[in-house]
């Protein structure tokens, strides 16, 4: 796939995620205020960092897209690594916002909240979960962490719904059977909800933070690209094979050994074959091929 491809297809994709969640975080919200739901507030604050989580993908996908240069000779497809770091971060502070505010309720007298609230959650909970296999499957498709992340961002906003459904629910159970106690489950629903947030992410901060850390593939994940390198004849052995991640593509720094005796133009051109055999992969972005004179007994010293 063209690079110009996969970015209007990511594009689309995160605004779409700021159109959605701009309906609904206005949507709960002023429902929320209007049935009394600290709930469906906590959750129209998460849909709100949903906003800026996909803004934050869109900015990284722009500066993904931008070729090599002088300064940065490797492209610039970790940002879409450091936009999914961004996101991480919103999630933590809306994560706490919503703890602070659930808890803030426990020490006020509490209303049960209007039957409105159900209806929206469950809308909501439809709609995010759609936005989540979608946003998934093109992250899959384009190799993009920030779109993975942001996808599971839309996945954390579904569990952080049906939470908040349940402790709706049993509030306003509570209000109709005179069962004081279970009033609170709506802002105790809140807690949870904002536990979710804050486990979601921890996962997705994480890894992303491992992603742009120079990481390497590991052995059995290079496999494809050792059978594209030993597919030309005169590569005698592999002796190191780095595949670096650099966001949605990898860089792979390589050496190999041929015949010692062959010439140095000849051992030249086998090592361009390699590396056009490694570019012939669709996540391959550059190869920098190093060539060793073959010596059974100094395997892997080179």
């Amino acid at each position: 796939m063209k690079q110009e491809d996969r970015f209007k297809q990511a594009e689309f994709a995160a605004w779409l995620g700021i159109g959605i969640n701009l309906i609904l975080t206005v949507l709960k919200g002023v429902v929320g205020v209007k049935a009394n739901s600290k709930a469906l507030i906590a959750d129209a604050v998460h849909s709100a960092s949903d906003i800026a989580g996909s803004f934050a993908v869109y900015i990284g996908l722009r500066a993904a897209k931008q070729p090599p240069d002088d300064d940065h000779p490797y492209g610039h497809g970790k940002a879409e690594s450091i936009a999914a770091i961004i996101v991480a971060v919103i999630l933590v502070i809306a994560g706490l916002q919503i703890g602070k505010s659930a808890l803030e309720a426990f020490f006020t007298p509490m209303i049960a909240p209007g039957g409105m609230a159900i209806y929206v959650v469950v809308f909501s909970i439809l709609v995010k979960e759609a936005l989540f296999r979608y946003k998934f499957k093109l992250g899959k498709k384009l190799n993009s962490d920030a779109l993975i992340v942001n996808a599971y961002e839309h996945r954390s906003d579904v569990y952080s719904s049906i939470a908040a459904l349940i402790g709706i629910g049993l509030s306003i159970i509570g209000a109709k059977l005179h069962i004081n106690w279970l009033i609170y489950g709506d802002p105790a629903a809140g807690v949870i909800v904002s536990l979710l947030v804050l486990r979601m992410a921890w996962k997705l901060g994480a890894d992303a933070i491992h992603n742009t850390l120079d990481h390497v593939l590991h052995e059995e994940d290079t496999i494809e690209f050792q059978q594209l390198i030993l597919s030309v004849p005169q590569v005698k052995a592999i002796d190191q094979l780095h595949a670096r991640e650099h966001g949605y593509y990898v860089i792979i720094d390589l050496k190999i050994s041929v015949d010692p005796y062959m010439t140095v133009e000849e051992g030249h051109q086998i090592g361009k074959k390699v590396k056009d055999q490694l570019m012939s992969h669709s996540h391959v972005h550059n190869v920098f091929v190093h060539i060793n004179p073959y010596n059974p007994d100094e395997k892997g010293n080179h």
